[in-house]
């Protein structure tokens, strides 16, 4: 099937045959027997760089209507945004939290790109634009199965549904173990298919060489490992070299942020693809430590890419690697999560990463969706994907990896903190006024679908006692109605349990001694809520922010003595310093080599400070008080 065989106009037709795509892949021509030209819901789980991409462009473009595309992550938005916004004659907006439209214009646009969260809060405000929608597309849905994001795809996905009834919906996965599973549930065609426009040969690495899944193999040279190297490390320098002495580009994952930086240092003492223009110009972008880092290792053609960079940083590294000028990228999983960074070859080091108790095995799924990297097309005849193991676990590797398929889908619906969230949002925003009814909404979910038998009037009422207790609900016999301090919880969008944290720190400062009300406080309050992002506490550290908490303790809300868990709280101090020195104008390169963070968890650490405390200042307003130190602060943090 061509491109031109499709309903797109000559303008779009000729695009797409200027960029190369003339012909159908196999699963998109099965997505259009499918339907999803003619407005039907489609499942597509393909493997990467199968042309899911087109497929979601299909849907939109010929959709009667706006289209939505939701994304779970903002670096995925910005990329899915620009690749878009490419398309002649099509307006695209963008909603992620931090470079957004305005919320009025969004309805303007032909195509909206926007993360879970921002369509749910939308949703929750009563956003117009969202009744007049044709398509919504959805990447990444088995990330349905994720905590914390799971529930909130689930939920937006139900109500958008019951908004728009005729909604033609287009969900992008993975493979995994049930696609059938999430198509039944969104009454959508399912399309599943393993072809890939580049084959890959998954394999694993031990003494010397790989074996691959097609009976293939591949001697790498690994010169002897001296008593201070370890032989995991030698083995991916390797792999790597060979990749790019080829003439081929390479992912290289890790456990760690620190392990990803080490590895390219090691990398960049090969000067495997020097580039000294880009280590100039990365070297612009930002004068910390790790900035300085990465534009060293840039300066050989190495880079790495995680959490603790700036955002900026990690896009020119995702950029540069596009247009080839970056030969490796040494990367944490993250990664591996929908970022379009193909590779030549994809080593995996680490198996295992620390999980906060001990050292587990990554999920099926997430290692396969690193192998999946593998295979630029057409730049590469093939792709190849390593998992790096020795003669001990060589067996296991293939038994775990190679040979299994991803796990199942499953729903998280029904966790205590998301099921208080989305009970609150659905009375809040109208949906429902009782427990029948709130169930009736959640009936839509896939949690229902899975779960036929549960009783979802119970579910919900195991919770509304909690809500009421926080003053989010009113209950009166079977009814429910949200409080007005439940109301603007639910659309400042933070969950009940850290808005509940805030009217109880409201409530102390109200108590307090007009001196000790400082931006301190301010601070605390927000740093000590459920949807502030953590931060590390090393032991080092612990009797400094001990000491700390003591000096500024007229300042805070929770007494030292009720603190509790205690060392949850002294990391919410911690944060709360860390945030103070940066509103009073501290450098940032001393804030990440003191407290020991990387450049990327101080700018997000700032942007969730922001949130909360408009946040707390309008759950002030609900309260009929006043905490001026709310919106000083966050005046202060703002560029």
């Amino acid at each position: 099937m061509r491109v031109r065989d499709l309903p797109l106009s000559p303008t779009l037709v000729s695009h797409y045959e200027s960029n190369g795509i003339e012909e159908l892949y196999p699963p998109q021509v099965a997505a259009v027997d499918a339907g999803v030209a003619d407005g039907g819901r489609v499942v597509a789980a393909i493997p990467t760089a199968s042309g899911k991409t087109f497929i979601a462009e299909l849907a939109m473009l010929t959709a009667d209507g706006p289209g939505l595309y939701i994304v779970p992550l903002r670096a995925l938005a910005r990329e899915k945004y620009e690749t878009f916004d490419k398309l002649p004659g099509v307006s695209v907006g963008i909603s992620t939290g931090d470079f957004d439209s305005a919320e009025e214009d969004l309805g303007e646009y032909d195509i909206v790109v926007a993360t879970s969260e921002k369509v749910d809060s939308a949703i929750r405000n009563g956003a117009t634009w969202v009744e007049n929608l044709a398509c919504v597309v959805v990447d990444e849905v088995h990330l349905l199965g994720a905590p914390g994001r799971g529930p909130t795809l689930e939920i937006t996905l139900a109500t958008l549904q019951r908004r728009v009834p005729d909604l033609q919906l287009v969900a992008l996965s993975a493979t995994v173990d049930n696609p059938d599973a999430i198509a039944r549930w969104l009454d959508a065609e399912l399309v599943e298919s393993t072809w890939r426009p580049v084959s890959l040969r998954t394999g694993v690495y031990a003494d010397g060489t790989v074996e691959f899944d097609d009976d293939t193999t591949l001697s790498v040279d690994v010169p002897p490992v001296g008593p201070q190297e370890d032989g995991a490390t030698e083995a991916t320098v390797s792999l790597v070299a060979d990749a790019i002495e080829n003439g081929g580009q390479c992912l290289a994952f890790v456990r760690s942020r620190r392990e990803a930086e080490a590895l390219a240092e090691r990398l960049a003492d090969e000067a495997l693809s020097p580039a000294s223009e880009l280590g100039d110009e990365l070297a612009e972008l930002g004068g910390t430590t790790t900035g300085k880092r990465l534009a060293d290792c840039a300066r050989t053609g190495v880079g790495f890419h995680h959490a603790g960079l700036r955002s900026s940083h990690r896009a020119a590294v995702e950029n540069a690697f596009r247009d080839r000028r970056l030969a490796v990228i040494c990367a944490t999983p993250t990664l591996a999560a929908g970022v379009n960074v193909p590779a030549r070859r994809v080593v995996i080091r680490d198996q295992k990463r620390y999980t906060g108790d001990s050292m587990a095995w990554i999920p099926v799924l997430d290692v396969h969706q690193m192998c999946g990297r593998a295979g630029r097309p057409h730049l590469d005849p093939y792709g190849e994907a390593v998992l790096v193991g020795d003669e001990n676990v060589k067996d296991e590797l293939v038994e775990r990896y190679v040979e299994a398929d991803a796990e199942a889908v499953d729903s998280q619906f029904a966790d205590d903190e998301a099921l208080r969230t989305h009970v609150l949002s659905v009375v809040a925003s109208g949906f429902a006024d009782s427990l029948d009814g709130v169930a009736d909404v959640f009936s839509a979910t896939y949690y229902a679908h899975q779960h036929p038998d549960v009783s979802l009037t119970d579910l919900v009422g195991d919770v509304v006692s909690d809500l009421e207790a926080m003053e989010m609900l009113t209950v009166d016999g079977e009814s429910l109605s949200a409080t007005t301090l439940g109301a603007q919880t639910s659309r400042q969008y933070v969950s009940p349990s850290t808005g509940a944290r805030i009217v109880a720190g409201v409530r102390t400062i109200e108590t307090m001694a007009d001196e000790n009300v400082t931006a301190r406080t301010a601070l605390e309050v927000v740093c000590d809520t459920p949807d502030m992002l953590d931060t590390y506490l090393g032991n080092q550290e612990r009797a400094v922010i001990y000491q700390y908490a003591r000096n500024h303790s007229a300042e805070f809300t929770t007494a030292m003595h009720d603190a509790d868990p205690f060392e949850d709280w002294l990391t919410a101090v911690k944060t709360a310093r860390i945030l103070h020195e940066w509103s009073e104008g501290v450098d940032i390169e001393d804030l990440v080599d003191r407290y020991r963070i990387g450049p990327g968890d101080l700018e997000s650490r700032v942007e969730r400070a922001e949130w909360l405390l408009g946040a707390a200042d309008a759950l002030c307003g609900a309260l009929d008080t006043d905490v001026p130190e709310f919106r000083e602060v966050r005046a202060l943090l703002s560029p």
